[in-house]
């Protein structure tokens, strides 16, 4: 297992040769950082590339890196970046039709090597961007491969339904702890409370008191 696992580091570092550009990115909401390196972690960028999370951000970002590669004569491109949250999905896939490769660094590894850089834990995007760039360059990444669309929709279908169970569930608990605060006889009348008579019910008579009034209006008429 061990062996695998050095064998498939090493494919990983030799991916990245001397006429590889390494791309980091930090990936935010509305405006993502990028910064340069080559195979040994030398910066090439004289300052990040920033640039917005849209089409014509992402015209810039191809941009300057046909323009450091021309500079420093690098034929390949490898572009890394963290898959948390969202934002960074429309920017992969878009790089991925422009033919540069998409590699996905895990966040844990770059909070580990912050301190590499400068000594200090801090966060800004410039930053984060080389931290995520060198640790492509020595190999710490995944493969991004996009799925089918039918998959990725799955997967949406898949999240939204854990989302609404657990949400659910969290209804249900309070109304639980109300009835047996509030109401606790309402159990003697319904063994399952989420019945639709049951449901219909508490839409109607949601506190003892509406019982009470019912009952109090029937005994006079």
């Amino acid at each position: 297992m061990k062996s695998r696992l050095t064998k498939a580091q090493n494919q990983r570092v030799e991916r990245v040769s001397t006429s590889t550009l390494v791309i980091g990115i930090d990936i935010a909401k509305e405006k993502h950082a990028a910064q340069a390196i080559n195979f040994r972690g030398i910066v090439l960028t004289n300052r990040p590339i920033m640039f917005s999370n849209d089409h014509a951000g992402f015209e810039h970002l191809i941009s300057s890196i046909h323009k450091l590669q021309n500079r420093h004569n690098l034929n390949d491109v490898i572009v890394g970046m963290e898959s948390t949250g969202h934002y960074w999905f429309n920017l992969a896939h878009w790089l991925m039709k422009q033919g540069i490769s998409v590699v996905l660094v895990n966040p844990m590894t770059t909070k580990r090597n912050k301190e590499n850089r400068d000594n200090s834990p801090s966060k800004n995007d410039p930053k984060d961007a080389l931290v995520i760039a060198d640790a492509v360059s020595r190999g710490f990444y995944t493969l991004f491969s996009p799925k089918e669309e039918d998959f990725r929709r799955l997967r949406v279908i898949v999240t939204n339904r854990e989302h609404w169970v657990v949400k659910s569930g969290r209804i249900k608990n309070r109304i639980h702890r109300w009835l047996d605060i509030r109401f606790p006889e309402y159990r003697q009348a319904f063994e399952d409370i989420f019945s639709p008579r049951s449901l219909a019910t508490l839409r109607c008579f949601p506190a003892p008191s509406d019982v009470l009034q019912i009952k109090r209006i029937r005994e006079y008429s």
